[in-house]
């Protein structure tokens, strides 16, 4: 019986948002409006300035590509997907990719993502998760996407492992998560070995509460350490 190892993928392996890139990509297509940028730049720009939080401007990315996906055709999601996946599949970070290549025979891997389903499969052509999770959207019979939510993984990361890892025997034994922000908290909290990897002061407020390892990435070296005694301060 294989224990699982659980990361988080935007932000944590991939060294953006795949929604970002692929809503930026469908702009410059002319398949979405690009007035439907506005207010993703104002948050963009906050958070470049640091008067802004980088899950504020995530979070209009998403709200921006569901409202703009609405009557879109899936195919050419797909097709925008793949372009953008092999123009930017190896802007990863070193250490969880390292990781993720070390346990590979030893764990059942399975990556998470806010971003939607068909830019994950196709980075996961990449990646070779075991499984992985993202936002899938309401299809009609035309094919086209529909404002219907039919999954969303990053709302209920724990009880999304907590059902796979039951449905499948495995075990949470020798388990290992990665994540770089509260919404991976939930999943940490099942695992063995919990990494926050870069994470943001929310995460590692909490890594420091539960001396969760946490790992630091900066330009070619990666820093590990236990946080219990460490001043964690917010510029």
């Amino acid at each position: 019986m294989k224990p699982v190892a659980v990361f988080d993928i935007d932000g944590t392996i991939f060294r953006s948002a795949l929604t970002i890139e692929l809503l930026k990509k469908l702009v410059a297509k002319g398949i979405f409006q690009p007035s439907l940028m506005r207010q993703v730049w104002r948050s963009e720009k906050k958070w470049l300035n640091r008067s802004g939080h980088y899950e504020d401007y995530v979070k209009d990315v998403v709200r921006a590509y569901q409202r703009a996906i609405v009557g879109k055709k899936r195919l050419e999601i797909v097709k925008t997907s793949r372009e953008v996946i092999t123009e930017q599949k190896f802007r990863t970070y070193r250490y969880p990719r390292h990781l993720l290549e070390k346990i590979r025979k030893t764990h059942l891997t399975i990556g998470i993502s806010g971003s939607p389903l068909e830019v994950v499969r196709e980075y996961n052509k990449f990646l070779k998760f075991d499984k992985v999770y993202g936002w899938e959207f309401g299809l009609d019979k035309k094919g086209r996407y529909t404002n219907v939510v039919l999954h969303a993984p990053p709302e209920y990361k724990k009880e999304l492992i907590i059902r796979y890892v039951n449905s499948h025997n495995l075990s949470l034994r020798s388990s290992i998560g990665v994540g770089d922000t509260e919404s991976d908290i939930g999943f940490l909290e099942l695992v063995e070995r919990p990494i926050c990897f870069n994470p943001n002061a929310g995460l590692a407020s909490v890594a420091k509460k539960n001396n969760w390892k946490i790992v630091i990435e900066r330009k070619d070296i990666a820093v590990e350490f236990s946080p219990k005694k460490v001043n964690i301060l917010r510029p």
